[in-house]
C-alpha cells in the first residue's frame, strides 16, 4: 500500500531523529534558566485581533487568526521577532551547540555510498561527498567495475536555493530518459523535469504543480503524472509524450471527491499501470496495460466506504490485499480476465491477531509483511510449491523497512534492518536458500559499541485497562532510582506505526545519562487495525490518555521523575503533546513540539486548506455536531487555559503545507497570554523550509544541535 499522505509522513520521523541532552546537574537548573531568561530581550507579544466564529450555537473567539497570513509583513515581523528572541535566549549556549553539531557530524561517514540495486543491465545507487549537503544519483552499466554515470547531482541543482528537495525520480523502461521533480520552497508542489541521459541534457518541457507520483509507459516516451488543486491535493492524472508541448497533455482522470487523492504507479512486473485514488481508509484502483499508452484505464472495483484494496500483478492474475470483511486484511487472487469478486481465491485468510501491512511479489516468491503483537514479521511464500516460512531476526525487538526490490525475476529480498542499538543494516535475504546476507551496515564513526547499550519493551496500563507498549533504550549502568532524565516520544495517528530504530545522533543523549522512550499509543498501527480505530474519530482521546499512562508508569517504575521528564512529538503526534500539556502540565518538565498540529478545530473547519477534507476520516467532520463537540473537547489550541506549563520549544516552517506555520505562531501567542509561570517558551520558525524542515543534511544537523542545546540549558549543562 502507498504511504499515507497527511500530517504524518514517516520520512519526517526518520529525519527527526529526536533530540539530545547532556549529563545532569540538578542544582544548576535555576541559575541556568536565570542566565537564559536575562540574556534574551522580552518575548514578542502578538496583537490581539478578535475574530468570532459561530457554529452549532457555539461562539468561538480567535484573537490570533490574523497570524495565518504569510503575505502580511506584520506576521513576518512577528515570526522574526520570535526567532530573534529564541536566538538571544540561546546565545550563551552557542559554544555547546557547535560542540554537539561537530559531535554528530563526527559520527557519520560524510563521503559514503549506498548499496547499488540492479535493474535490467544497470546498477543504480546514490553517494554523498564530504561537505556537500545533498546526494548524488549515479549508475553503472553491466557491472560495478564499469565507469560511473552521474544522473543528477543534487548539489549542483540546489545552487542558489535555500531549500531543495527531490520529489520523484523515475528512469524510463529503456533507461534513456530520467523524469524527476523538484521543490525549492518546501511547499510540496513539485516541478517535473526530464533529462536525456545519453546526451546529458535537460529537455525543455516542464510541468509545474505536480504531485508525488508518475509512471512511464513501456514505450519509454509516454509518462503519466498528477497535478494538484488549490488545496495541494493530487486530483488530476495527465498523459505526456516526450517532445510535445505540455499544454497539449491530455487529462485522463479527474478525482471529483475532495477527500480523495490520486496516484499513478507501475506494477512490479511492469505489465500494468495502476491509477489509485483514495483516502486514509478507502481506495479505488484502475488499471491499464503498460504497452497501451493511449488506452483507457479500467476500474477494478468501485469504492466502498472504509474498504481498502491494493493490487499487484502476477502472471494472469492480480494479487489483492484488502480489508473487505477482514479488518486486519486478507490476501486473495483473481484472474485478470474475470475480476468478479465471485472469482476471488483466498491465499492468506484474515487473522484477528496478525495484521498484513503490505506485500512484495516476485516471479517465484511472495513476501508478506505482517505485524503481530506490535512486532514486524516477514512471511515468505514459495509460489511454485506453496510453502511458507518466516524470516528469523537476531534481536527480540527490531524494525525493518523494505528497500528497492524492483526486479521481478529475482529470489533476493532486500530490506533495511535496525533496532534501538543496531545501526541501519542493508540485508539481502535469499528466499530460496533462506539465508541472510549483510550487504552493508552504515558505519558509526568514533568507536560505537552496541554492547554498551540496552533496549527493552515494557507495558503501561491505560485508564481503560489496555496495555500500551513502550520501547526504551539507555546506556548500561543506568539505575531505576528516580534520578534519570527521560525523553518520551509519541505519535499515534493515521494507523502508522512508529517503530524503534537506531540514531547515531541519539547517542549524544544516551552517553550523557538520558533514557529515550517511545510510547506506542493507540491511533498508530503497532497492534493491528483495532489499535488504529481505538485512537481516531470519537476515540481520539485514547491517544492522549495512553500517553499520560505511559508517562505515569515510567515515573512509578523509577525510570524518571516529573522534574526530569521531557516529552515530544511531531506533526499529528504533537497534537497529543499539546493535549496532554493542557490536561496534566505538572507531569512534565519540558516539551519539544515539531511542526505541531495543535489548532485542530480551526484547521478542520477550513476546507480550503490542504489535507482538511482528506482527514475527515481521521479526526471527524466538524460540520457534524458530534465531531465538532468532541474535537473541541481536546483541541490543544482551544483548551489552553491560565495555568502553569512546562518549558517549551516549538519548531515551525513558514512554507509548511501540511501543518500551517500559523498553528505554532497562534499556539505560542496564546500561551504567552494565558500561562501563569516563568518557564521557557521559545518559537523557532524555519523561514525557508516546509513540513520536513531543512533539506540539506548539514543544515538539518544544525537544527538538531539547537534543540539539543535547549535541553542541555534546561538541565544546567554547559559542556
Amino acid at each position: 500500500p502507498k504511504a499515507k499522505v497527511g500530517r504524518s509522513p514517516l520520512a519526517l520521523f526518520f529525519l527527526l531523529l529526536l533530540f539530545s541532552g547532556c549529563s545532569l546537574s540538578k542544582h544548576h537548573r535555576t541559575s541556568s534558566l536565570h542566565i537564559a531568561l536575562s540574556a534574551g530581550k522580552s518575548p514578542p507579544i502578538a496583537e490581539k485581533k478578535p475574530r468570532a466564529d459561530t457554529l452549532h450555537d457555539d461562539i468561538r473567539i480567535d484573537n490570533y487568526f490574523w497570524l495565518r497570513d504569510r503575505t502580511n509583513p506584520h506576521v513576518i515581523a512577528y515570526l522574526e521577532a520570535e526567532n530573534n528572541y529564541a536566538a538571544n535566549v540561546m546565545k550563551h549556549m552557542e559554544k555547546l551547540q557547535e560542540q554537539i553539531y561537530q559531535e554528530m557530524v563526527g559520527r557519520i561517514k560524510e563521503t559514503d555510498l549506498s548499496v547499488p540495486y540492479k535493474l535490467d543491465d544497470y546498477y543504480y545507487y546514490t553517494r554523498t561527498e564530504e561537505g556537500k549537503q545533498y546526494s548524488i544519483y549515479c549508475r553503472k552499466k553491466g557491472n560495478l567495475e564499469a565507469p560511473e554515470e552521474i544522473l543528477l547531482d543534487q548539489n549542483d541543482l540546489a545552487t542558489g536555493h535555500e531549500y531543495f528537495e527531490i520529489g520523484i525520480i523515475r528512469v524510463s523502461p529503456n533507461h534513456k530518459l530520467l523524469a524527476f521533480s523538484v521543490d525549492t520552497t518546501g511547499s510540496e508542489a513539485y516541478t517535473l523535469h526530464f533529462k536525456d541521459l545519453a546526451a546529458g541534457q535537460l529537455l525543455p518541457e516542464q510541468m509545474p504543480n505536480t504531485g508525488y507520483s508518475a509512471a512511464w509507459v513501456s514505450d519509454s516516451k509516454t509518462i503519466f503524472y498528477t497535478t494538484l488543486d488549490e488545496t495541494k491535493r493530487p486530483y488530476r492524472v495527465h498523459r505526456h509524450e516526450i517532445g510535445t508541448v505540455t499544454s497539449t497533455d491530455k487529462t485522463i482522470f479527474e478525482e471529483a471527491h475532495d477527500s480523495f487523492f490520486a496516484y499513478v504507479y507501475t506494477s512490479k512486473n511492469r505489465e500494468f499501470l495502476f491509477l489509485e485514488t483514495g483516502t486514509h481508509t478507502t481506495s479505488e484502483i484502475y488499471y491499464l496495460h503498460a504497452d497501451d499508452p493511449t488506452g483507457i484505464f479500467s476500474l477494478i472495483y468501485p469504492r466502498q466506504h472504509e474498504i481498502e484494496y491494493y493490487i499487484e500483478s502476477y502472471g494472469d492474475q492480480f494479487l489483492i490485499l484488502t480489508n473487505e470483511n477482514a479488518k486486519n486484511f486478507k490476501l486473495v487472487t483473481v484472474p485478470t480476465a474475470s475480476l468478479s469478486k465471485q472469482n476471488w481465491k483466498l491465499l492468506i485468510p484474515h487473522c484477528d491477531s496478525v495484521k498484513i501491512d503490505d506485500m512484495d511479489v516476485f516471479e517465484n516468491f511472495l513476501a508478506v509483511y505482517e505485524r503481530e503483537k506490535g512486532l514486524q514479521k516477514i512471511r515468505i511464500i514459495d509460489l511454485g510449491e506453496t510453502k511458507t516460512h518466516y524470516i528469523e531476526f537476531p534481536e527480540p525487538v527490531y524494525s525493518f523497512w523494505i528497500d528497492r526490490n524492483l526486479e521481478f525475476e529475482n529470489s533476493l529480498l532486500r530490506f533495511t534492518y535496525t533496532s534501538l542499538t543496531t545501526p541501519r543494516s542493508i540485508i539481502d535475504y535469499h528466499m530460496d536458500t533462506k539465508t541472510w546476507e549483510l550487504k552493508k551496515q552504515y558505519e558509526v564513526l568514533g568507536g560505537y559499541d552496541p554492547s554498551l547499550y540496552s533496549s527493552e519493551r515494557i507495558f503501561a496500563q491505560s485508564q481503560d485497562g489496555t496495555e500500551i507498549p513502550i520501547s526504551l533504550v539507555y546506556k548500561k549502568g543506568i539505575e531505576r532510582n528516580n534520578s534519570n532524565p527521560l525523553i518520551l516520544y509519541g505519535y499515534g495517528a493515521y494507523g502508522e506505526s512508529y517503530d524503534p530504530y537506531f540514531s547515531s545522533n541519539r547517542l549524544s543523549i544516551l552517553n550523557r545519562g538520558f533514557i529515550y522512550a517511545i510510547a506506542h499509543v493507540r491511533g498508530g498501527g503497532e497492534m493491528g487495525r483495532d489499535w488504529y480505530d481505538e485512537g481516531r474519530l470519537l476515540n481520539k482521546q485514547n491517544s492522549l490518555t495512553d500517553f499520560i499512562s505511559c508517562a505515569e508508569h515510567l515515573i512509578a517504575e523509577g525510570y524518571t521523575t516529573k522534574q526530569d521528564l521531557v516529552i515530544s512529538g511531531g506533526s499529528a503526534g504533537a497534537l497529543i503533546i499539546g493535549g496532554v500539556l493542557n490536561m496534566h502540565p505538572e507531569l512534565f518538565h519540558a516539551a519539544i513540539l515539531y511542526v505541531p498540529f495543535v489548532d485542530l478545530l480551526n484547521t478542520m473547519l477550513d476546507a480550503t486548506l490542504p489535507l482538511t477534507t482528506l482527514e475527515y476520516d481521521e479526526w471527524g467532520n466538524p460540520n457534524e455536531k458530534k465531531y465538532y463537540d468532541y474535537m473541541k473537547s481536546y483541541s490543544p489550541y482551544d483548551n489552553l487555559q491560565p495555568q502553569h506549563y512546562p518549558h517549551m520549544l516549538i519548531i515551525a516552517s513558514l512554507f509548511d503545507t501540511r501543518v500551517g506555520f500559523w498553528e505554532s505562531a497562534k499556539w505560542t501567542a496564546k500561551l504567552r497570554e494565558l500561562k501563569t509561570d516563568n518557564n521557557m517558551l521559545l518559537l523557532r520558525t524555519e523561514m525557508e523550509a516546509g513540513h520536513l524542515g531543512a533539506s540539506g543534511r548539514y543544515d538539518y544537523l544544525r537544527d538538531i544541535a539547537f534543540e539539543y542545546a535547549f535541553l542541555c540549558m534546561l538541565f544546567g549543562i554547559t559542556k
